[in-house]
């Protein structure tokens, strides 16, 4: 009986020490897991920033959108209302790198300097993908900054035909607008002195049409063409970019690129997205045989065929001689830069670049040089105006552009 009771005491310690090991021996492998789990991840996170670096900053910042998107659809996030403000910050976030990419794309359109603000972009794009959005907005101001001395600095630079740079202050001052051809003046509006460059033409003897790269809408990868290949095809003396588009350079364009939405009816008589400005609130220019008209919205304008162009753009500058626009909540219009415009003052016919304005200033300037109305384009690494050459730009490829062909 001893022997049993000794046996059995001696099985159950042999027993407690096996299970002492195998408790150990389980927490070994569990810390090995978890190690190994982490440096797993950790090697993962590293080559995804590896694999990062090799794309191109247009195809990081996609890949950033697409995580943001995720984000944003997370269960955990639609249901979390206390974490509504922090989404709103992280958007905005978002939509600042975005503008600010596009800026850096328009400066390197325009052979601005931008190699700094590509690599500080770059380290932006690494903050996002760590969702460390606090670092990324202040980085995001600083770069903001940089880029308008930037466009400050190419904007007080003029290009002459030789390729030179030539400055605003070694212009004549002159508020009055040539009767006929180009000109570069300073002119004064609002206490200041702005570089516009500037093509004028008699409506009796010049037709205005819009020519557009598609006959028909397009709604992604649209045709598009340089503003030297739209005035030789059509034979025109002088031409400058059209409406705003979306830029095939411009993440935010995917599944958009080179569309534009407002109206347009161009050279061959066709109207282009007559369906969605129906009820448009846009403003337009109409050029007609000998005239041009303005209109406050598209909504005004029927589709009528008898005349030679119609474009819609904003917003309208100028009307009946007075100022019409006066600013916006767009923070791009409050930018300075290169701005192109279309005008009238009387039966002639104006299309030109004004240099280092906001759309605004823009208006007060046109204002000054008595032009009756005037409609904005677009501008940025859009901007180009041609007169028996590149004046401005030549910027990137457009869908549209208005031209000047004598009859």
């Amino acid at each position: 009986m001893n022997k049993v009771r000794f046996f059995h005491e001696f099985i159950k310690k042999k027993v407690a020490i096996y299970d002492t090991w195998l408790i150990a021996a389980g927490f070994v492998l569990f810390v090995l897991l978890v190690a190994a789990s982490y440096y797993y991840l950790y090697i993962n996170h590293e080559l995804v920033k590896q694999t990062s670096s090799s794309l191109s900053l247009s195809q990081q910042l996609a890949k950033t959108r697409k995580d943001y998107e995720d984000l944003k659809n997370q269960d955990q996030y639609k249901i979390n209302q206390s974490q509504k403000t922090e989404i709103e910050n992280i958007n905005k976030t978002f939509k600042k790198a975005e503008s600010e990419y596009q800026d850096i794309v328009d400066l390197d359109t325009q052979k601005g300097k931008t190699d700094p603000f590509k690599k500080s972009f770059a380290k932006i794009l690494d903050y996002l993908s760590d969702r460390n959005y606090s670092s990324a907005s202040a980085d995001l101001t600083t770069l903001a900054g940089d880029i308008q001395k930037e466009k400050d600095r190419l904007a007080a630079l003029l290009q002459n035909s030789s390729g030179g740079d030539v400055s605003v202050a070694s212009l004549a001052q002159n508020n009055t607008p040539p009767g006929a051809g180009f000109s570069r003046q300073a002119v004064s509006a609002n206490g200041e002195t702005f570089a516009v460059d500037i093509i004028a033409a008699d409506m009796g003897s010049t037709r205005i049409v819009v020519d557009t790269a598609s006959d028909s809408d397009c709604h992604d990868n649209c045709p598009v063409l340089s503003l030297g290949d739209y005035v030789a095809r059509s034979g025109a003396f002088a031409g400058v970019n059209g409406s705003y588009f979306c830029p095939a350079d411009y993440p935010s364009c995917a599944g958009k690129s080179n569309s534009f939405d407002t109206l347009a009816m161009n050279k061959n008589k066709h109207y282009i997205n007559s369906d969605n400005n129906v009820y448009s609130t846009v403003p337009a220019v109409i050029f007609l045989s000998g005239s041009m008209r303005f209109v406050g919205q598209s909504l005004e304008w029927g589709r009528d065929t008898g005349v030679d162009g119609v474009l819609a753009n904003q917003p309208l500058l100028v009307s009946g001689g007075n100022v019409a626009f006066g600013g916006g909540s767009d923070p791009k219009q409050g930018s300075k830069g290169s701005r192109s415009f279309v005008a009238n003052k009387g039966n002639t016919a104006y299309i030109g670049v004004a240099h280092n304005v906001t759309v605004a200033e823009m208006a007060l300037v046109l204002k000054a040089m008595g032009m009756d109305n005037a409609l904005n384009l677009d501008s940025g690494g859009s901007t180009a105006l041609w007169s028996g050459g590149y004046k401005d730009g030549p910027g990137r490829n457009i869908p549209n552009a208005i031209l000047f062909i004598r009859k």
